[in-house]
């Protein structure tokens, strides 16, 4: 039982983390409130539909699923990255387009609704209720996160050229993660899980925090 506790709280928590990627394009644009309130809410629902769903789709399909979401990183990165170099470059030229560009970031995107899929599927199974509940709870973790990290980006009071250098560096993040994740599951798959297999799994989110903290250095380097 403890298990299948750590197993949602684990889950539960990566949704709201993957939400934060919303709230870095909310709140570091000049969009409206209202808007950001819609679309917390459309993703509130749009994890509704999907929970709906997973009852109509085998667990088999999980792996070939995860495996498309791989190939969607790639493009997603790409996108990621030209648009922030275009919100920075618009930005210095002195033009605003982060009420456009942080939809690149913001709405969902196939990566993140196949993210949102598959953990839909897995609560179903590990708690045994209908899809649809399941797609409430995660819907609702999702749309505290979008908000909260919303609200506490913009405490930050950062520019749209911020939005552009963190949508640079998610991009790239994304390209590392359509490295890391497969050899992972290989690993996995192979049982060559060492005993420096800790060390590994926490790999993606220290190189995570090393561009983050490299992109807030780099800014302050460029302000002074």
């Amino acid at each position: 039982m403890s298990y299948v506790y750590a197993a949602v709280i684990g889950i539960l928590i990566g949704i709201f983390i993957f939400g934060l990627k919303t709230g870095v394009g909310c709140g570091f644009s000049t969009v409206r409130k209202r808007d950001i309130l819609i679309l917390a809410s459309g993703y509130f629902v749009i994890s509704i539909i999907l929970g709906s769903l997973v009852e109509m789709v085998d667990q088999s399909y999980i792996e070939a699923i995860s495996n498309l979401g791989m190939t969607l990183h790639v493009f997603i990165a790409l996108i990621l990255i030209i648009a922030g170099i275009y919100t920075q470059k618009k930005w210095v030229c002195g033009h605003d387009v982060s009420k456009k560009t942080f939809l690149v970031i913001s709405v969902p995107c196939p990566v993140c609704l196949t993210a949102l899929f598959v953990s839909c599927m897995i609560l179903a199974s590990t708690l045994e209720v209908s899809g649809w509940k399941v797609g409430v709870l995660v819907g609702f973790v999702f749309f505290i996160s979008v908000i909260s990290s919303t609200w506490v980006f913009r405490k930050m009071k950062r520019t749209p050229e911020d939005l552009g250098t963190a949508m640079m560096f998610l991009g790239i993040f994304y390209l590392l993660g359509a490295m890391i994740v497969p050899a992972y599951i290989k690993a996995k798959k192979l049982n060559m899980a060492l005993s420096s297999g800790g060390e590994f799994e926490i790999i993606p989110l220290l190189i995570f925090t090393i561009f983050i903290i490299g992109g807030y250095a780099l800014n302050n380097i460029r302000g002074q």
